[in-house]
């Protein structure tokens, strides 16, 4: 086992191997029970290692869960991996749990556990519920606790405002790896997390975004997997540091007055020898039917979440991260997969249901379960589904049939979206339908509206290069474009890169390519990002009934030819209703009519054609004319110049 030795353990403190281990337990029956049965969702209180004092004597408690065990012995640098040193005990014939308390072990220690099975096989596996793990490529857990000062007490007394339906979500999805680098060219160097709150927390602040999404920073052994591929899911990734230095890392946010969601991934896991891939040498934690168990895109193996452990396990873990760590939220990553036996499968690769459908129903029991949990032991956080099929009632409460997520990813807007705004502008009058299909569905769920990091990377090209025409055209384009998706009904998410135009697609090996800000466009870009996200910060009405039949209004769809659109977004004060009116051509009109009921007053609040943009600053609304022009109907006649390739916002 010498190559689990890292550099960061020169000092190996050894312990008395003559001491015994001692018989010691945190279980009851009780949570025994609740763990087979898949009840059990404070397990990380339980299994791992735990620094505690047992009779007098200081050491750690361990427990791990493998149901096909025959011996298990804790080993590490402490032991000097010896297999014999410090056997676990059988808590219960039958329950698979194996525990123990090993005296004199302080925090710090490099651990596995030493795995014999039925069939006589030996293997060495890393900690399932281990609080923090070796940096890669060591593989290692180690023991550790989670003790911190927090400071976000005031943020958790509000942040039921904060994380609620009915208030502004703007979210700023980040690779905490390629982000910023302390050398953009040596991808084996990481900022610490230190480093990271120094540098992002005030950058988000700065740009009004109201969230932070992280991609996953569950430990993980290869780079190249983004984080989807996990092993330790009870541990921020060593990468950037230990524990209490992500803690840090949440809690500054809080303090800046922003949200942290965590990508969370409950759908697979890779088939590392150290992970839980037949951890005690047989499928312990995935389908042993490979039809259900093996994921045939990702390379990977599925949860089994017909066993009430491994729901136990999932459950645990998603509440942990909300608990321990104070987040506001998980985006669920690859729901459709969870959803759907024949994900990816041809016919014959699959077996219907008990009732002949294509449905996952031990998947669906368990999303319904964990949406259940979280919203009753925290109902002021979110969660958030990246589902991608038409499954009904995805962000519907489980009562009403439903899922039970609070929101879920818009995918239907984001490819018609992108699909519209890569034509050229001659040709989009005859796709107006992609445009304006989102509003004929957006009730049937609470969307968010997802440009993520999928969509800059294989390939698609950077988000300023899917724009078309010269480079005035694609920054004009996408300020457009931005301005749409910022007034658009609905939650909204921004990758990394693109809030500056970056011109080259995401490579999680570097970091963003931070030098364009020195030039005017990309810098005018970022401003007008900003500007968006305090306008959707600042104006009720375009999130107050973000998930209401009442806060949206088509008001102009006639003139296709034009490709000029307006719309009304209405907040519960009708007196801050806003007009928005999008000019998707690159032909600036002049004293273009718009009617609207109700108000004879309107000025012009944000314009992307600002010079401050890298626009023309040419055509704007100092004042708005407005005439009636049916005193019945109150109905307006609206003038207003319209920049090219722009979007204009009245209040």
């Amino acid at each position: 086992m010498a190559t689990s030795h890292s550099p960061q353990y020169e000092d190996i403190h050894f312990v008395d191997t003559t001491k015994p281990v001692w018989n010691y337990s945190l279980f009851t029956d009780e949570d025994i029970k609740n763990f087979q049965q898949g009840t059990h969702y404070q397990l990380y209180k339980l299994f791992g290692a735990h620094r505690m004092t047992v009779g007098g004597t200081d050491g750690h408690y361990f427990a791990v869960w493998a149901p096909n065990a025959t011996y298990i012995s804790v080993i590490g640098h402490f032991n000097k991996w010896n297999p014999q040193s410090h056997p676990l005990f059988v808590r219960l014939e039958r329950s698979g749990i194996w525990e123990g308390f090993i005296p004199d072990l302080p925090q710090g220690e490099a651990y596995k556990y030493h795995i014999r099975n039925t069939q006589g096989q030996e293997l060495d596996k890393g900690d399932p519920y281990a609080y923090f793990w070796e940096k890669r490529p060591y593989t290692a857990s180690i023991t550790w606790d989670l003790k911190f000062h927090w400071n976000d007490g005031e943020w958790l007394q509000r942040r039921e405002q904060h994380n609620s339906l009915q208030a502004p979500w703007s979210v700023y999805e980040v690779h905490l790896a390629s982000w910023m680098r302390p050398d953009k060219n040596d991808e084996e160097r990481y900022n610490s997390y230190d480093q990271i709150r120094e540098r992002l927390v005030p950058y988000v602040k700065e740009m009004g975004f109201t969230h932070v999404e992280l991609m996953p920073v569950m430990e993980h052994p290869f780079d190249g997997s983004w984080g989807y591929q996990g092993t330790g899911y009870f541990a921020p990734t060593s990468r950037f540091g230990d524990p209490q230095g992500f803690m840090a890392l949440v809690d500054a946010f809080h303090l800046a007055g922003i949200g942290v969601i965590l990508d969370w991934v409950p759908s697979h896991f890779p088939y590392d020898a150290h992970g839980l891939y037949l951890f005690d040498g047989l499928n312990t934690y995935e389908y042993a039917d490979m039809r259900k168990g093996f994921h045939p895109d990702w390379n990977s193996y599925i949860f089994n979440y017909r066993r009430g452990e491994v729901k136990s396990f999932l459950i645990s873990n998603a509440r942990y991260w909300l608990d321990c760590y104070h987040v506001d939220g998980i985006r669920v990553d690859a729901v459709s997969s969870m959803l759907k036996l024949n994900y990816s499968r041809q016919a014959g690769g699959w077996e219907p249901n008990e009732y002949g459908g294509d449905g996952n129903l031990e998947a669906i029991a368990f999303i319904k379960d964990l949406n259940e949990t979280i919203f009753r032991d925290f109902p002021d956080v979110q969660t958030i589904a990246e589902e991608a099929t038409d499954w009904p009632g995805v962000s519907r409460p489980t009562f009403a049939g439903g899922l039970g997520f609070g929101m879920k990813w818009m995918m239907g807007w984001m490819h018609d979206t992108l699909n519209y705004f890569k034509l050229d502008s001659i040709n989009r009058k005859h796709h107006q339908d992609k445009f304006t299909f989102s509003m004929m569905y957006f009730y049937d769920e609470n969307f968010m509206l997802p440009l993520s990091h999928d969509e800059v990377v294989h390939g698609k090209s950077p988000m300023l290069y899917k724009m078309p025409g010269d480079d005035w055209q694609k920054f004009a384009n996408l300020r457009a474009m931005y301005t749409y998706m910022m007034t658009h009904p609905g939650g909204k998410l921004l990758f990394m890169g693109d809030e500056f135009g970056s011109t080259s697609e995401w490579n999680y090996k570097s970091e963003l390519p931070w030098d364009l800000l020195q030039y005017d466009s990309h810098r005018g870009l970022k401003d007008c990002v900003r500007d968006l996200n305090l306008l959707l910060r600042s104006e009720p009405a375009l999130y107050e009934n973000q998930f209401s039949m009442y806060g949206f209004e088509w008001i102009d769809l006639s003139h296709r030819d034009e490709c000029v659109i307006v719309y009304r977004r209405k907040g519960k004060n009708p007196a801050e209703d806003l007009l928005v009116i999008l000019n998707l051509t690159p032909v600036v009109r002049m004293d273009w009519p718009v009617y609207a009921s109700g108000k004879k007053e309107w000025k012009e609040i944000f314009n992307s054609d600002d010079r401050k943009y890298w626009g023309t600053g040419d055509v704007f609304n100092p004042s708005v004319g407005v005439r009636l022009v049916d005193e019945d109907l109150d109905r307006y006649e609206v003038r207003v110049h319209l920049p090219a390739l722009g979007g204009v916002v009245l209040k």
